[in-house]
């Protein structure tokens, strides 16, 4: 997050209604929501680790054990016990 003055991009009638309401403060105004991405979006990791939990959904149904995925993808058991057993794509 950076910072910028108001004076040089908002309307002087603007920043006196603001200063009714704060003076002297830094001041977040956040995106519109409509203008978030999602986590790893922009840089390609969100899908490539949904690539790999889909793998690993996969693998468990096909009667891999727990264990066995934790030390094939480097995550502990209990994150493989999440992906596995998560909802969000699931078709259990």
């Amino acid at each position: 997050m950076k910072y910028i003055n108001a004076q040089k991009v908002l309307p002087e009638k603007l920043i006196l209604e603001i200063q009714k309401y704060v003076q002297g403060e830094t001041l977040y105004i956040p995106k519109p929501e409509n203008d978030y991405q999602k986590w790893g979006t922009s840089s390609g990791i969100r899908q490539r680790l949904d690539h790999r939990n889909a793998a690993i959904r996969d693998a468990f149904r096909k009667g891999t054990y727990i264990e066995q995925l934790a030390q094939e993808y480097y995550l502990s058991v209990e994150t493989i016990k999440k992906i596995v057993y998560s909802h969000k794509n699931n078709k259990y």
